[in-house]
């Protein structure tokens, strides 16, 4: 693989180079299909942000090669505990789910994500059948046999199909003319990783507040990553202390769960919104990321949900014609169908959490307090949740499975 020359036709042009359209890329390359991955590199080495993410992607980050370079960065998330902090009159009983429940492995790992982009980025530049650009696109032309995409520096690059991985503001998908529904939160999430005298053994803890969760998930050795919703002035205040005085907020938020707080990087703080696509694939065009999904980082379906379209994006272009035509209707038709139940229902499952949780309204508070109490008691129910809530149970990607099929290989 080499920046210049890079190639002029191609099966498939992945556009935008995050960490859901780079692994897009190398899932498609892997399979042989010829790929080009046009977009900047992220320039993300003060990014304290992480991302958990679930034994699907890290089955799909083993078999594109990434995961050794990964690993030792990375915190296994052994168990998951939901503690009521709302200090309200219906309060929902703690809950502690255990992934030794259902399996041996963990729920997942966190990962911080400057390093899961830069192993992508290593292994797209040593992926045959892959060309990396690091232009721009400039202009796009959807046309009956081939997307053409215009790139900054004046070259073009013509593909069979186009997968916009190019954001929520996705110009590709605009192109499209795939309509979306956005949606804003009343809420600001502060992000921030921090250092603590207790270990978290592999606990990620969901603490449940009048104006949203606050999350704190595993780092390796003492070390946690932090996801607080607040409200937006709340959040501004916190933002505005000095090191010292914000450690203090996080100490007296958690009431001791982990022990003395030592250190804290400096948060950054970002609105909660969703946004959901109309379709996931149109005019040879496919969504991938968040050009189709925006969720709250509640539940950490984000990421997720984005390695599952890349996934998805593999398995539909080892179908039966696609080596002819990677933007056949069918194929599109094929796409949009498998990723529609699974972004719904997750989307459905976060935004209910969510105002459940922030409602000021008795119904709302109690169907979330039985909600969970019915996830204590009800352990078949319990342990289907917990499978559900990492991936669905039925059409999981062929790369995210625990044994692999054969491409083309019904599951």
């Amino acid at each position: 693989m080499g920046q210049e020359p890079f190639a002029r036709s191609c099966t498939l042009a992945v556009v935008g180079a995050g960490p859901a359209g780079l692994a897009a890329a190398l899932a498609a390359a892997n399979e042989g299909i010829a790929t080009v991955l046009i977009g900047p590199a992220a320039t993300g080495a003060s990014d304290s942000r992480t991302s958990a993410l679930f034994q699907g992607a890290i089955r799909m980050l083993e078999a594109l090669g990434v995961w050794p370079a990964i690993r030792l960065e990375a915190a296994p998330i052994a168990a998951i505990r939901i503690i009521d902090d709302t200090g309200r009159l219906l309060r929902a009983p703690d809950a502690l789910f255990r992934a030794a429940e259902i399996g041996s492995e963990p729920f997942g790992w966190n990962i911080p994500n400057r390093v899961l982009t830069a192993a992508l980025e290593a292994a797209a530049a040593r992926q045959p059948g892959l060309t990396r650009c690091m232009a721009l696109v400039r202009d796009v032309v959807l046309a009956d046999d081939a997307v053409v995409l215009t790139l900054e520096d004046g070259a073009d690059i013509r593909t069979q199909l186009a997968a916009a991985a190019d954001g929520r503001h996705s110009r590709l998908r605009a192109a499209a003319g795939i309509k979306t529904v956005a949606w804003q939160h009343p809420q600001t999430a502060i992000v921030c990783n921090f250092k603590h005298s207790r270990p978290h053994q592999g606990v990620s803890t969901e603490l449940h507040r009048p104006a949203g969760p606050l999350t704190t998930v595993p780092l390796p050795g003492n070390a946690s990553s932090l996801v607080w919703a607040e409200t937006p002035r709340e959040a501004g205040r916190l933002m505005a202390l000095c090191p010292d005085d914000f450690r203090g907020e996080i100490d007296a938020r958690l009431q001791g769960l982990l022990g003395e707080i030592t250190e804290a990087s400096r948060p950054s703080q970002f609105p909660l919104s969703g946004l959901t696509a109309s379709r996931f694939a149109a005019r040879r065009v496919v969504l991938i990321g968040e050009a189709g999904h925006v969720v709250p980082p509640i539940g950490a379906q984000g990421l997720n949900l984005g390695l599952r379209d890349a996934a998805t994006l593999a398995d539909v272009l080892q179908e039966p014609g696609a080596a002819e035509d990677a933007g056949h209707p069918r194929l599109l038709a094929a796409y949009d169908r498998r990723r529609r139940l699974d972004v719904a229902s997750r989307s459905f499952a976060v935004e209910l959490l969510n105002r459940t949780l922030i409602s000021p309204f008795l119904p709302a508070q109690a169907l979330r307090g039985l909600g969970i109490a019915a996830l204590n008691t009800i352990i078949p129910l319990r342990h289907r949740v917990m499978r559900e809530g990492m991936a669905p149970e039925r059409g999981l990607p062929r790369l995210m499975r625990a044994n692999p099929a054969k491409a083309g290989q019904t599951p």
